[in-house]
């Protein structure tokens, strides 16, 4: 990226002008200074300056678009954020004031309790002293008038008997204390304390959001590993929650993407890798946010990391009709195309009035038996020159054009025979891989008995190592080198040195069997050390590399 500062030492010259006008510019001011040199540069250089501008300005309205759409995203996300919040804290409060409407019951009803209790307890000693007072006065007054008595023996009598009513009155029998007292301060309350707690609540606090360092972030060999840190040091900090989402764009993450987030939840250190990727897409967002025990944080600023990666499908509109395609899996079907054959046949026979005597070419694939006798109508096909005869073949539907690329390959445990390669896409519809010096291919050959061996140019290496469950395909065009290996120990099983002076495209035969493709792979770390270590380990096969292609 250029901008203003470089344009002081572009004005020294109009070749230097020239050289700067070709850069992306990036702010205003050397839009302006590029619009002041559109009046001395050639027409040509004029033209792709103001190209220059009009890219700029074309990005820039893209990020602004995205800009306005997070701005709105992030409005309504306040306006529905802050609704909900406001719930919550209604909610909370609400449940606070249910506690203590509970509280202020349950101690009620206990002042209550001892109220009904302390009345029972008194009005019983009042009632029981009542009728102690009553029985006293009684005896009193018989008392006062037993001394009136005049017969001595009356008189004995009477006082006897005083003597034993006074014994048994209740009123010596009666505790004069009572058996409760009118103090109810034991359940008084004194919320001082509670008051203070109540008047210091706060809002709940937040962890800050952390920070991802992009220099530490490592993505290799389909997996990523997210480094990040906090701006300052929060020993509340519980765990983090990493968010992440596939996007082709470039730049920050856009509101309107077509995928959603994936969330990592309860990482507890301050890095998560994320293993065993496809990389289906060019890029990958991510955010990362902090949880204390009570709140989650505010995101970290998204950063965007690049996963590019070879991706491809079988093209179905290249295969031979006796292979049954499907996006990343092909077989073997002796039924396909017959319906089609007996076409064909039938126009030949009305056409020239006898049947074609063919001949079967020569070739290094077996060809099939075949005993059904069912039909059905062959599958549609977007090329004229899909493969027919003996060559089973399907091509992939991505192009190789530049760079370096990895993809693997896994054979049916019953699969007879299969090849595995590139190829340019003019592959003639009777060619075989491997037999061409456009095709350069691994075969394996499981009928009757075991093959295996690199072809390119109808010529043939055999290779002295076990035919591996899992095939890695490594390409790197503009080095001229197609290597395979073991993709389980990343063994270099052969390597072709080529010059390719056309786009090629992966290439695959299949014979009684299925082969499944796996794209989406970065080259592994381990197959790079092997090609800087390598030099030449595919070079017993000189035969299959020194043709001109």
């Amino acid at each position: 990226m250029y901008c203003a500062c470089l344009w002081s030492s572009a004005l020294v010259d109009t070749d230097n002008i020239v050289f700067f006008s070709r850069k992306l510019v990036s702010c205003i001011k050397c839009i302006q200074i590029l619009f002041f040199t559109l009046t001395i540069l050639s027409m040509d250089s004029q033209k792709e300056a103001l190209q220059r501008i009009i890219t700029t300005l074309a990005n820039k309205n893209e990020e602004l678009h995205s800009f306005i759409d997070t701005l709105s995203h992030t409005l309504k996300g306040v306006q529905v954020n802050s609704t909900k919040v406001v719930s919550d804290l209604e909610e909370e409060f609400d449940t606070l004031y249910s506690v203590l409407d509970e509280m202020k019951e349950s101690m009620t009803n206990t002042i209550k309790q001892e109220q009904a209790r302390k009345s029972q307890e008194l009005q019983n000693q009042l009632t029981q002293s009542t009728n102690a007072l009553e029985s006293s006065e009684e005896l009193l007054e018989f008392a006062n008038n037993a001394l009136d008595i005049k017969d001595e023996d009356n008189f004995a009598k009477a006082a006897k008997q005083i003597k034993d009513r006074v014994t048994m009155a209740p009123a010596f029998r009666l505790t004069m204390k009572p058996k409760a007292t009118d103090n109810m301060t034991h359940l008084m309350v004194d919320f001082s304390q509670e008051r203070l707690i109540i008047q210091g609540l706060k809002f709940l606090p937040v962890p800050k959001a952390p920070e991802i360092d992009t220099a530490d972030c490592l993505v290799a060999d389909n997996s990523i590993t997210v480094t990040w840190r906090m701006p300052e040091e929060d020993s509340k900090i519980d765990h983090y929650i990493l968010e992440y989402r596939k996007t082709n764009h470039e730049g920050l993450p856009r509101v309107k993407d077509e995928r959603c987030w994936e969330v990592v939840d309860n990482i507890r250190a301050t890095e998560f890798s994320l293993t065993g990727l496809k990389f289906d897409s060019k890029f990958m967002n991510f955010r990362v946010r902090a949880c204390n025990k009570a709140a989650a944080g505010d995101y970290s600023d998204p950063v965007t990391l690049e996963t590019r990666a070879f991706n491809c499908s079988f093209d179905s509109t290249s295969s031979h009709l006796n292979l049954k395609v499907e996006e990343r899996c092909v077989e073997w079907d002796p039924a396909g195309g017959k319906g089609l054959e007996s076409k064909i046949k039938g126009k030949e026979n009305k056409g020239s009035g006898h049947v074609p005597n063919l001949k079967n070419t020569s070739s290094g694939t077996p060809s099939p038996k075949r005993t059904s006798t069912t039909t059905r109508p062959p599958a549609v096909r977007g090329s004229r020159d899909r493969f027919t005869g003996e060559s089973y073949t399907v091509l992939g539907d991505t192009s190789i054009e530049a760079g370096q690329h990895y993809w693997e390959v896994k054979a049916q445990k019953d699969c007879k025979s299969y090849s595995v390669g590139v190829a340019y896409r003019n592959l003639g519809k009777f060619d075989q891989l491997g037999k061409t010096n456009t095709t350069w291919c691994i075969h394996v050959n499981n009928w009757l008995q075991t093959t295996f061996a690199a072809k390119h140019n109808n010529k043939a290496k055999s290779l002295e190592v076990p035919v591996p469950e899992r095939m890695g395909v490594y390409c790197d065009f503009d080095g001229g080198q197609l290597s395979f290996y073991n993709a389980e120990s990343k063994q270099l099983l052969h390597t072709f040195k080529a010059k390719f002076t056309q786009p090629i495209v992966p290439a695959f035969m299949v014979w009684c069997g299925g082969l499944t493709l796996s794209t989406g792979l970065q080259v592994p770390s381990a197959v790079k050390s092997l090609q800087k270590t390598e030099n030449g380990l595919g070079g017993s096969g000189s035969s299959l590399n020194s043709m001109p292609h």
